[in-house]
Parts: C-alpha cells; structure tokens; sequence
C-alpha cells in the first residue's frame, strides 16, 4: 500500500458521484437549474446551480450560511459587484441580496446552503422558501417524473 491509513474501524470512506448520473432540475424560475449533490441531514444541501444569462436570483434572505465558488459565467450582485469564473462569495446568515447571470454564458456555481433560503416580497414577507427538505422533495418528484432512480444523497 502507499502507506496512507485505510479505510477500516473508526474510519469512513470517501463518497464519490458521478455528476452525469444526476439530473439537470429546473427551478420555477424560467432559466434556473439545479444539480443536487448531496442533502447534509436536515442542516442544509450542496448543489450545482445553473442559470441562463438574464435570468435574476429574486431577493432573498438566509437563516444559515452559505458558500458559493463560481466556476463559469458572470453575475452581477444588487450591489453592483460582477463576479466571474474562480470567484467565492461567503454569506452569513441573516444576509438579505439579489442577483443576476449576467453576459453571454450560462452561470454554473457550486452551492453549500445550510438553512432556509426565503424569497422576500416588495413589502419584505417571504414568498416562498427553499431548504434540505423542498429540495430533497423536488429531487425525488423529477426522477419520479422522469423514471429515473434516485441516488442516494443523503449525508452518511
């Protein structure tokens, strides 16, 4: 062996996931997709976002924290901020923004989400919300609708 501890007693091994085995699943939002790849217990999620240029990240509010690295694309931040490839942008919870894919590519971003993400309207009352369990649910409608046979995400 490469003298490297194995797998054994008090030891997990790694999980590995073939992105192209998991589906593209679109969002309400006309030009928004999601991968998911991993529901982290009731705490949160971990997915690929994609979006099409033009299409806006509505205003919204965070109870947990999130990370997000970006990996193509552009977007502009309500504050007028534009983040491109290689990006990282960390939001802690409470944080209230907005944003658009801006440009002539798709957006692909890698997505850590603990908590709930609320849609806030005009006045500031919450819309719609989306956290582990909508997406959870969304993952296992598409696949239901789709014959296709759900992995298994779930933290381990």
């Amino acid at each position: 062996m490469n003298g490297l501890p194995q797998t054994g007693p008090g030891r997990m091994p790694a999980h590995t996931l073939a992105l192209d085995a998991l589906p593209w699943i679109p969002a309400a939002t006309p030009g928004k997709w999601a991968k998911p790849l991993r529901f982290l217990g009731e705490r949160g999620f971990v997915e690929l976002l994609r979006m099409t240029p033009g299409t806006l990240m509505p205003l919204h509010r965070h109870t947990g924290e999130v990370h997000v690295y970006q990996l193509a694309g552009r977007r502009r931040l309500g504050s007028g901020e534009l983040l491109g490839p290689g990006d990282y942008v960390f939001e802690p919870a409470g944080n209230v923004d907005w944003w658009q894919a801006v440009g002539d590519e798709d957006l692909l971003a890698l997505a850590v989400v603990m908590g709930t993400v609320e849609f806030l309207g005009p006045g500031g009352e919450v819309r719609s919300r989306a956290d582990v369990r909508t997406q959870r649910a969304d993952y296992a409608r598409h696949c239901r609708a789709h014959g296709l046979l759900p992995q298994d995400l779930s933290e381990r």
